[in-house]
């Protein structure tokens, strides 16, 4: 596993200036739908991932500016970022893929925007 890009045991590591501690996230279970067969109705897989965007410390105000500025849609009122897995049929792997897809966005808006040249 690439600890520079991959989330570590207890810190998400998005770049080299960009890390944000696991204690920041709430993650909430509940019971996935569709196909499961005999654990679909007795398993709680489906992960919800819930992160205060607004006043997380870990997260330089520019690229926080920038995340709220494409990512609004998916931000509460109260400034919270919520995330949802169910793409497996474990707890573990949905987490992970929570915080994969949150590393994903936070990668795309971490650098600031080229400046346009005039021609």
């Amino acid at each position: 596993m690439n600890t520079e890009t991959q989330s570590a045991d207890n810190v998400l590591v998005v770049t080299r200036s960009i890390r944000i501690p696991r204690d920041e996230f709430t993650f909430t279970f509940m019971r996935s739908s569709g196909p499961g067969g005999q654990n679909v109705n007795k398993v709680n897989t489906k992960v919800r991932l819930r992160w205060d965007v607004a006043r997380s410390p870990s997260l330089p105000e520019a690229v926080r500016e920038r995340f709220q500025r494409n990512y609004a849609r998916r931000i509460t009122t109260e400034g919270d970022l919520l995330i949802t897995s169910q793409r497996y049929r474990d707890q573990a792997r949905n987490i992970d893929d929570c915080l994969e897809k949150l590393r994903e966005l936070l990668a795309a808006v971490a650098t600031p925007p080229r400046r346009r040249k005039k021609t």
